[in-house]
């Protein structure tokens, strides 16, 4: 509005003013311009009252419509007019007030509200059949591990689910069950082997009791000592299959409990070689006890244990004139004790199986050496219950490592 006086003259652009007064009509503000004499230089009621009547009630209604809450009411403001920092004027504006819209404002708000809430039902929509989607792909290998672990519990362990989820848990979880699966058929094979295992090595030794007796009962054969012995024996075979099947159940009992106390390995090693010094003696082995005189916190019986067991392997597996090691060494943590032979030694393939109960690599051979193949299943039940470990190493036809490792700290 300043722009349209010249100082030099002390006159205004008449015509401009009435185009910036019309333009602000249109927009709700009724302007009326004077100049230092409080005279008017246009006033839009003179100019068109009628419009200035329509506008005014136009906005009235529409803010009372969409706005009645807001108890509007049309209100009045004077303002100078400054050009180079020199008054030439005031300007007096009414308008509906705190404030108004336009009949432009109220479109607008309604195509952005329009768009808003299109936005917001996509969006619903789509949450909706992205949830949907999402829902089925993760219910769906849930519902199918439920399932499959239902035939598991059944007693179907050849059943597996199919690995390949996008989600890392529940990939897990598949591969934890599928886990589980492969575990209990092992365990199921094993039961079934242990069952016919079981059966064959009582069954052997009191058939051969039962013609022995009956042999003699009838008077086909003569009572003799030897007849007697060989039944004796037969018996003491039968006792020694039920007390290593009373060792491994004890050792592999929940709540077996260990008398921890500070050993010694190197002198539990060598009592374990003087257990089967008539054996050795016989077959000429040579046997060595080597390394550190290592002192842990465990259970003595349970120790010396392992250590018979391993010995008892290497000797009937070692052929005459070879060598049997024990070697002993520690680190911080743990004492290692390997127990090696140049014996006949373990195929590579049944490694993996060697330390499962009943499980024997040649039958034929540990029925002849008097094995039942629980001793190795006890020294890792026993090893594992002190928090320690037992790997195996073997070639075949050259010997066997048997390799246990002990924590050294007083655990409980």
């Amino acid at each position: 509005m300043s722009q349209q006086y010249d100082l030099n003259t002390k006159t205004w652009d008449a015509d401009f003013v009435h185009t910036i007064g019309m333009y602000a009509l249109y927009d709700g503000y009724i302007v009326k311009v004077y100049d230092l004499q409080n005279q008017t230089i246009w006033d839009a009621e003179t100019c068109d009252m009628s419009l200035c009547t329509q506008v005014m009630d136009d906005i009235s209604h529409r803010m009372d419509t969409k706005y009645p809450q807001m108890n509007g009411e049309f209100m009045s403001k004077t303002i100078s007019i400054m050009k180079d920092g020199e008054v030439i004027g005031t300007a007096h504006i009414s308008y509906f007030g705190p404030y108004f819209l336009s009949a432009d404002d109220f479109q607008f708000l309604y195509a952005l509200n329009t768009i808003l809430i299109g936005i917001g039902l996509f969006s619903l929509i789509f949450s909706v059949i992205v949830g949907t989607i999402l829902a089925k792909r993760l219910s769906s290998p849930i519902l199918n591990t439920v399932t499959v672990t239902k035939q598991i519990s059944d007693g179907d362990y050849d059943v597996r689910i199919a690995e390949g989820s996008n989600t890392r848990e529940l990939n897990e979880l598949i591969v934890a069950v599928n886990h589980l699966a492969d575990s209990l058929g092992k365990q199921e094979s094993l039961r079934k082997q242990l069952t016919s295992d079981v059966a064959h090595e009582l069954r052997t030794p009191l058939t051969s009791i039962g013609t022995h007796i009956e042999a003699m009962i009838e008077g086909i054969w003569e009572p003799t000592n030897e007849r007697l012995q060989s039944c004796h024996d037969e018996i003491l075979r039968i006792g020694k299959i039920i007390q290593d099947l009373e060792n491994l159940a004890k050792v592999e009992s929940d709540n077996l409990k260990l008398d921890k106390t500070q050993i010694n390995l190197t002198e539990l090693s060598e009592k374990a070689v003087g257990n089967f010094e008539v054996g050795i003696n016989k077959k000429m082995l040579n046997v060595s006890i080597s390394g550190d005189s290592s002192a842990i916190y465990a259970d003595q019986n349970r120790i010396s244990q392992v250590l018979i067991n391993l010995v008892s392997n290497a000797v009937k597996y070692t052929p005459e004139n070879g060598t049997i090691k024990i070697h002993i060494s520690e680190d911080k943590q743990f004492v290692r004790l390997c127990v090696s032979d140049n014996g006949i030694g373990i195929p590579e393939d049944e490694l993996p199986y060697v330390f499962e109960r009943f499980y024997r690599a040649d039958k034929s051979r540990n029925r002849m050496t008097g094995g039942s193949g629980i001793g190795l299943a006890i020294v890792k039940s026993i090893v594992t219950a002190h928090g320690g470990m037992v790997e195996a190493e073997s070639h075949l036809n050259e010997g066997s490592s048997f390799v246990i490792k002990l924590p050294k700290n007083k655990m409980e």
